[in-house]
């Protein structure tokens, strides 16, 4: 499949369903001023093309530690160099490409759970949850530890470890079965955002703590086979510490032979987040079916997709923009 080369801006649109909200993070140092007194810097060359919309300003929404002490005063505007674009965009797996948490792998988990018959199912609450710690290995650890070992389960620590891997291993197989039946969708814009920096030679990297063959499978069904020998999968245990730590995206940006101020990350979720930061790199969130209440204060931009037209969110040039972008107080 021939790569798309990044179309230039487009014209303002008036008709959109698209709503989005873009932060730049609040910091405690920051003077508490009025509403009324936050200054906003535009100018016309300090425009980007957003989604089919142009802006003359990027004015970002902020919150506060308390409701009752006004907003903390952020001007955020554009440098005037020349638009450029990130060497690399580095895009997590799950709840990114495909919404696959709560209809792939928690019913991969299930299904599992009880072919080795432990009595244990995953709700769609508790899996919200237990999404908080990451790794799917790292989880039923965490699970079985705080409720209590299946009565059939090893009781030594070293073979328990082997009893998770083992029930981890099945759970891939069946979530790749999914995947390989197209069962789970890509998420809207994807393709269109992945064939842009490939077309303008941006390197596209996938970061995910899950299993790295179920990576590969969503890359390779979904995405198909000519983009995915073009991209490189950072997954699962190819790194000791999973996000939050950082090291996944350290390790992409290594191997890439790129600065990680060069990189934009596409993250759904905080934990995500938190790693894109501390490695040092802008981070994109485009919200899925259970991060949608997290706190995504840090984030460069907050979309609820990155979006197709007539329905695109932001596309390469607004990723470019976010790197050239200069905040002051």
């Amino acid at each position: 499949m021939a790569a798309t080369p990044l179309s230039p801006p487009l014209a303002a649109s008036s008709s959109s369903s698209c709503s989005t909200s873009c932060s730049a993070a609040f910091t405690p140092h920051l003077p508490v001023i009025s509403p009324k007194k936050t200054a906003f810097l535009s100018s016309p060359s300090s425009s980007l093309s957003l989604g089919g919309a142009r802006l003359t300003a990027l004015i970002f929404k902020k919150r506060t530690f308390s409701e009752d002490v006004g907003f903390g005063g952020v001007k955020c505007v554009t440098s005037n160099a020349p638009s450029a674009l990130p060497k690399a965009l580095l895009f997590d797996c799950d709840g990114v490409l495909v919404d696959t948490e709560k209809d792939g792998h928690r019913i991969s988990f299930n299904e599992t759970f009880a072919e080795y018959q432990l009595g244990v199912t995953w709700d769609v609450d508790l899996y919200g949850e237990l999404l908080k710690i990451g790794g799917g290995k790292e989880r039923m650890t965490a699970y079985f530890n705080k409720v209590g070992w299946p009565d059939n389960a090893p009781k030594v620590k070293e073979e328990r470890k082997q009893f998770v891997a083992s029930l981890h291993k099945r759970k891939t197989e069946l979530f790749m079965a999914l995947i390989e039946k197209k069962m789970l969708p890509l998420r809207p814009g994807v393709a269109k955002l992945i064939d842009q920096a490939l077309g303008n030679g941006v390197k596209v990297a996938i970061c995910s703590t899950s299993n790295e063959k179920a990576v590969f499978a969503v890359v390779l069904f979904l995405l198909g086979p000519e983009r995915a020998k073009k991209i490189q999968i950072f997954a699962g245990d190819v790194v000791p510490r999973k996000k939050p730590d950082p090291a996944i995206y350290l390790l992409a940006a290594e191997t890439l032979g790129i600065e990680p101020s060069s990189c934009v990350v596409v993250e759904d979720s905080a934990i995500g987040l938190a790693a894109a930061k501390a490695a040092g790199m802008k981070c994109i969130i485009t919200k899925s079916g259970y991060t949608g209440y997290e706190d995504f204060l840090n984030a460069d931009a907050v979309f609820d997709c990155i979006g197709d037209p007539p329905e695109e969110r932001f596309d390469l040039a607004f990723c470019g923009g976010l790197l050239q972008k200069q905040c002051v107080n």
